[in-house]
């Protein structure tokens, strides 16, 4: 499995974790931003990841039926989990702004059911895929991520496996340090897409 410096050198190097003022979904500033879509995008850089995330799952999870992704982030990690650890795989994605199974996915009664996802910070798409889960009477059996970035903080209260958990800070407008009151905002994530 990749240590912590090496997970954290392949973000740097595929520009995964960037650097400026960014204005994340929930309606928090950061100093950082992790887009795993930049990390994905390199499958030569991202497999060795990727693996090392799978071998993590795989020791924490022996035994679940699905993964269940959140489109969009969601998609492209959950697929290659699914093909490393040979389990079905399938995505949910916002429909009038709620999480729905479309394209004929179907989650089996008492099924177990891992909710697998790009970045972690407070869970609110892991938790409403997980309402699906519930919905179809099947289990969950846990949480995973290339990155958790929720330093502890998420709603989630069952166990997260990650690739690299990353601190990164969090202000709310009304608290901005001086560094990032001069930087031009950012506003990345796909949740207010229409």
């Amino acid at each position: 499995m990749l240590s912590y410096e090496e997970s954290l050198k392949i973000l740097k190097e595929t520009n995964a974790l960037q650097d400026g003022h960014f204005i994340l979904s929930f309606g928090l500033h950061s100093a950082q931003y992790v887009q795993c879509a930049q990390l994905l995008s390199k499958p030569s850089m991202s497999a060795n990841f990727c693996k090392s995330l799978a071998d993590k799952i795989y020791k924490e999870f022996k035994e679940f039926d699905i993964i269940v992704s959140p489109a969009m982030g969601g998609i492209v990690i959950g697929y290659e989990i699914g093909r490393l650890l040979k389990k079905e795989t399938i995505f949910s994605e916002r429909v009038e702004g709620q999480f729905k199974l479309r394209r004929d996915f179907h989650i089996s009664k008492n099924s177990k059911v891992l909710i697998v996802e790009d970045v972690i910070t407070t869970g609110k798409s892991s938790l409403e895929c997980s309402k699906l889960v519930e919905m179809a009477k099947a289990e969950v059996v846990g949480f995973a991520c290339l990155i958790d970035r929720s330093s502890g903080n998420s709603s989630i209260n069952k166990k997260i496996v990650s690739q690299i958990e990353i601190n990164i800070p969090t202000y709310n407008k009304n608290n901005l340090p001086k560094n990032l009151i001069s930087l031009p905002v950012i506003k990345p994530g796909s949740r207010e897409l229409k």
